[in-house]
This record gives structure tokens, sequence and C-alpha cells, in this order.
């Protein structure tokens, strides 16, 4: 990947991966490795949480689909190896959450994923990105059990009266 043309996104916009379309990938050991370590570095890059969750729920059986969308993966980590999260010194100790989810894009279960940040003043204190446990029946349970999970996580900072 030394020579590989850098990408300005981690995945495209239209790439729907599934468990069905492809062919099996040859080296299961590389995929788990390369993904494993996506995992480990999205503690510290927040903008990969979606995108290694999207190709880390094929470590059990990849196929050479999943592995395309690994390596766009890392073309974008090329492009963008100087980011990372910026802490600064803040008096503002305001805090804001931001909350978002789809709906049922998992071709295969069917169920969303839900995710939020959650900043005081300017810095970026908490973020999760993950599958929702159940099937939401429409765009607005979706959005609603995301929320729920942010305030949940946003109740741990805010102070208790």
């Amino acid at each position: 990947m030394e020579n590989a043309k850098p990408y300005t996104s981690p995945m495209a916009s239209n790439c729907l991966l599934n468990s069905t379309d492809g062919t099996p990938f040859e080296d299961i050991s590389l995929y788990r490795s390369v993904v494993g370590s996506m995992q480990y570095l999205a503690f510290t890059r927040p903008d990969l949480g979606f995108f290694v969750h999207k190709v880390s729920k094929f470590m059990h059986n990849p196929l050479d689909t999943h592995w395309l969308a690994v390596k766009r993966i890392l073309r974008y980590l090329k492009h963008s190896i100087s980011t990372g999260l910026f802490i600064t010194r803040n008096v503002d100790f305001t805090l804001q959450t931001f909350s978002d989810s789809n709906l049922a894009t998992d071709r295969d279960d069917r169920r969303s994923v839900g995710a939020y940040c959650i900043y005081m003043g300017s810095n970026l204190i908490s973020w999760s990105c993950k599958q929702q446990p159940t099937v939401a029946r429409s765009n607005t349970e979706a959005e609603y059990k995301a929320i729920a999970n942010a305030a949940v996580e946003l109740t741990w900072f805010a102070p208790a009266k």
C-alpha cells in the first residue's frame, strides 16, 4: 500500500457490504490483522469509527469485496496521515452532543447503526459508533435510539445537582 494512490474519503457512498456478494478472501489472517489494527487506530480517529465497524463485521468470513473496502480505508489513512484529535486548553465546560443514525442499511440483518459525539467546549471527549441491538421500524425510531444512547453517555459528564 506504500505506493497506493491516496483517497479523500474512507468509503464510497454507494458501498453496500454484505456477506454474499463476492468470492472468499484467501488470507483471512491478513484481513483480521489489518482490521484489528484499524480498530485500535479508531480509538484516536473518530472519523474511522463507522467504516471500521462496517468491515469488522466480516472478520469471520471476509470476501474480496470486503478486502477492497479495507484497502480503500488504508488509502484514506495515507491521505489523512496528519489527522488526529487536537485537545486545547479550554475554560469552556459547556457540553454539546450530536447524534445520528441510519435506517437498516445492513442488508444482512436490517439493523441500524447509531453514533454520537460529545464535546466539552471545543474538545471531543467521547464518541461511539455501533450497531443497534434491535431492528428499528422507522427512521424516527432509529434516531430516537441513537439520541437515547447519547443521553445515557452524557449523564456521566453532567454534574449532579
